[in-house]
């Protein structure tokens, strides 16, 4: 596989408008977020003002000064006893699928976790998101956890399953 050339770094609210164009090319395929209709920027405007680069960073990765993927931490179940989990969603746009930038974002963010105070992270994976539940496990994340049939999508019921990693502090 050729050599990435890319930067990762804390979006700026000028990159949402990407951010929310990458999410919303997911949404048809109904394998990688439970929302079932396109999202608007706007809407998402609370969800990044909840982000802060010292504590649940919002990473864009960049391609040739195009934004091509990006990872967040959110904050697990809003309670102070729960403030070195967070859960990590990672999205790739459609054309930057499938060359190893999962894999940078994910290894980036182990990384980082002893920085920003992280030190369980969890996944929330559709079960049949095999590529995701794949990258994951490549990377030391095991199945804690499994809803079966919680979410309804077009009449069809999925399972989610909760993978988790104890980050070394």
């Amino acid at each position: 596989m050729p050599e990435i050339n890319y930067t990762i770094k804390d979006a700026e609210r000028s990159d949402l408008s990407r951010i929310v164009e990458i999410y919303n090319s997911t949404i048809a395929g109904r394998q990688v977020t439970a929302d079932l209709e396109l999202i608007t920027t706007e809407s998402r405007i609370p969800w990044y003002e909840e982000h802060s680069p010292e504590h649940r960073p919002l990473w864009v990765m960049e391609i040739d000064g195009k934004i091509a993927a990006w990872l967040s931490f959110q904050s697990f179940y809003g309670r102070p006893a729960y403030l070195g989990t967070a859960e990590i969603s990672i999205y790739i746009a459609e054309e930057y699928r499938s060359k190893g930038l999962g894999s940078i974002l994910v290894q980036h963010a182990v990384d980082k976790c002893p920085e920003i105070g992280v030190h369980t992270l969890l996944g929330f994976v559709f079960g049949h998101n095999e590529p995701s539940l794949r990258l994951l496990s490549k990377f030391g994340f095991e199945k804690w956890g499994h809803l079966p049939r919680v979410a309804n999508m077009d009449g069809i019921e999925r399972d989610l399953v909760i993978v988790g990693l104890r980050v070394a502090e």
